[in-house]
């Protein structure tokens, strides 16, 4: 009994070990993405009141984690049944990211006006209005959140396709959770630092005082995180998407080994490459439909 006991307790460790391991390996390949993750975050949760600046954060948060429960299922139950459509999903995923990758590149080589949009902090709204406006907010920033989450999940997945269904359900299930709540408590920490800075600046009672300067620092350095997230953001979604092309397409793996560079700048290239491909179809759709509609 003693010794089939503590085969079970080394049968459990051994799993744990390979969880382990594997979780690692996910995290790693799902780190990209979470850079644009977090910068456009940050981008949805700013722009609030002082006070609500919390309270949509936690919304959005609770949104993020219900889309989870909605993905993991359905991503657990394909890997299980129909494990070929991870990988149709998992390169589809990576034109978007390729898309939206080459699409910020384009729009700061080639800047094209935008439409303001309008702030939710003046003061001649009102409450009921201040609330809808939030509530505009949240459901965009959730959307947002679905698509990558989407694509976290299945990226996690792919590390692991081909292992027994119970690890596949706990690596995924704790990237997932990690994804969460690594991504929304930094966006915390980022959205609230500037308040932070001016509650320094504030209580800080000599003109040159070092709780004044850091103060300053935080306040100053909020824009300048908010644009470098974008651009860690934007080289990450090339190199994921990169990656993917390379892995999973065999043109491109047997290209990928004829050249001899750095793997890092080959995904990049290949990322961006299809990028621009999809950017071109996608505008030349936008700008054939509204004709044929003006045309009915």
């Amino acid at each position: 009994m003693a010794s089939g006991f503590f085969v079970l307790l080394d049968d459990i460790a051994a799993i744990m070990d390979d969880v382990a391991v594997m979780s690692k390996v996910a995290a790693k390949k799902t780190a990209g993405i979470l850079g644009d993750d977090l910068a456009v975050n940050a981008e949805k949760a700013s722009g609030f009141a002082s006070s609500r600046e919390l309270p949509v954060l936690w919304a959005i948060s609770k949104g993020s984690l219900l889309n989870k429960v909605i993905i993991l299922p359905i991503a657990f139950l394909l890997s299980a049944f129909f494990p070929i459509a991870i990988i149709v999903v998992l390169v589809l995923g990576g034109l978007f990211l390729a898309y939206e990758g080459a699409e910020k590149i384009y729009e700061f080589v080639f800047p094209h006006s935008h439409e303001e949009s309008e702030g939710i902090t003046e003061e001649n709204f009102t409450e009921e209005q201040i609330l809808e406006m939030e509530k505009g907010k949240i459901k965009s920033a959730i959307v947002t959140d679905f698509i990558l989450s989407v694509e976290i999940v299945i990226i996690a997945l792919s590390t692991v396709v081909g292992k027994p269904i119970s690890q596949q359900i706990i690596v995924v299930s704790i990237i997932a959770v990690i994804a969460t709540i690594g991504v929304y408590g930094i966006v915390a920490l980022i959205v609230r630092m500037d308040e932070a800075g001016y509650k320094l600046i504030k209580f800080s009672k000599k003109e040159k005082s070092i709780a004044k300067f850091i103060g300053n620092i935080l306040v100053k350095a909020l824009p300048l995180i908010i644009k470098s997230l974008t651009v860690i953001g934007t080289i990450a979604l090339l190199l994921v998407a990169g990656g993917i092309f390379v892995h999973h397409i065999p043109f491109f793996h047997h290209l990928s080994l004829k050249i001899n560079l750095p793997d890092i700048i080959k995904e990049f290239v290949v990322g961006l490459a299809l990028g621009l491909v999809v950017l071109v179809i996608v505008n030349l759709i936008k700008k054939i439909i509204p004709k044929k509609a003006v045309k009915a």
